[in-house]
């Protein structure tokens, strides 16, 4: 299996998928229904796209946007070169991101980065677990500009920081006047502004209302991948669980006739939008953001349960060798553990995470709260642990 979050996980990739990738045929509108229906544009992904599904149970949702960003980039690097080099796609993806983060980013002031710390920044815009849990937004919802921008620096070799402002630009402009356009605005609405807010990279958000006939600035558009996505982005705006207002599919209509989109794109938009919303509201982040305590522990809960799955064996070894520690946990079972008691288990615990490196973040400054969540998980480990045999 695939772990992102350790090194050497792209070489990996690439070499469990030499004959699994789809083939596009440089077909970009092949490719963008794909990547729609992965999840990938709104932001919460739900399979990687390939002939043959990747397992990704075990992974956060951090871990498979990184290998959804990764293929995709990689998909739209093929279909522009004509070319399935890995190698060059790495490179050219390298210098890509280099060019994105060459100011303000202690990363990129040492030697030249390697892909997998392009992704890394790319995918978390939080910097350690605790923020993150806290977060309403886990991935970047704007990531699919990130392929947009390849594309464009793959056809000219140009800075792209340049286009990525325009592109944020007129995407905070449509979906600022979308919202303006709704005529029954919903909760959903102020979660899309705060997703947009915190996705942000290059332009400061800012709500700028148009007329509804004023799309000049969607001119400049000629790639089927940016009309696809503009459409995208207002049919997120003015989701419903109802019935579009008239007003609500005139303005659709008129950015669809701007864009020379046709009538059966823009149908496909909408029932996508909606079948994806109604399917997945429960797993996506910023539907989920009105009781941050349980968001923190249902994220922390996912967290330590993928520490545990990959390390399972080693920490079941530490824990059995632990006479004293495996004492206490059969203890805690039937009856309560006294103070002291209770500051053995930790401190027990605590060491054996010192010995196993992905664990470590037990012991950063308030890993102890994650505790209890990794004791819940043990009688899982020692499924015999709690016998009286182990007692004697």
């Amino acid at each position: 299996m695939i772990n992102p979050s350790a090194n050497g996980w792209i070489n990996k990739f690439f070499s469990e998928n030499k004959s699994n990738y789809n083939n596009y045929n440089n077909d970009l509108l092949a490719f963008y229904h794909d990547v729609r229906t992965s999840g990938f544009i709104y932001g919460h992904v739900i399979r990687i796209n390939l002939i043959n599904p990747i397992d990704t149970k075990d992974l956060s949702s951090d871990e498979i946007t990184k290998l959804a960003l990764l293929n995709s980039l990689f998909s739209i690097f093929k279909i522009i070169t004509k070319s399935d080099d890995e190698k060059d796609f790495v490179e050219k993806a390298i210098d890509f991101y280099t060019f994105l983060h060459q100011k303000g980013n202690l990363l990129f002031l040492k030697s030249k980065p390697n892909l997998e710390e392009c992704i890394a920044t790319r995918i978390q815009t939080n910097e350690n677990i605790f923020a993150r849990n806290f977060s309403h937004i886990i991935t970047n919802a704007l990531l699919f500009m990130d392929i947009l921008a390849f594309k464009k620096y793959l056809e000219t070799f140009e800075n792209p920081v340049n286009y990525l402002k325009k592109v944020e630009e007129s995407t905070i402009v449509l979906v600022s006047n979308a919202l303006s356009v709704k005529e029954n605005p919903s909760q959903y609405d102020n979660l899309l502004v705060k997703l947009f807010e915190n996705s942000l990279r290059y332009t400061k958000f800012y709500r700028k209302q148009l007329e509804v006939t004023d799309f000049e600035q969607f001119e400049k558009y000629d790639s089927i991948l940016e009309k696809l996505y503009l459409l995208d982005l207002a049919t997120m705006a003015m989701w419903s669980d109802d019935e579009l207002t008239t007003i609500e599919k005139d303005y659709l209509h008129t950015l669809c006739a701007e864009l020379k989109i046709s009538e059966s794109e823009y149908v496909i938009s909408l029932q996508n939008i909606d079948s994806y919303i109604k399917q997945y509201r429960n797993e996506i982040p910023y539907f989920n953001y009105s009781n941050p305590v349980k968001h923190f522990y249902e994220q922390s809960n996912k967290t330590v349960t993928k520490l545990i799955t990959r390390n399972g064996k080693r920490l079941t070894k530490e824990i059995r060798e632990s006479k004293e520690l495996v004492r206490l946990l059969a203890k805690s079972t039937t009856t309560d553990l006294d103070k002291e008691e209770k500051k053995k288990v930790k401190k027990q615990l605590l060491d054996i995470c010192k010995s196993i490196p992905s664990l470590t973040i037990f012991l950063l400054p308030g890993g102890g709260i994650l505790l209890p969540i990794l004791i819940k998980y043990i009688p899982q480990l020692l499924p015999s642990a709690f016998n009286e045999n182990l007692e004697e």
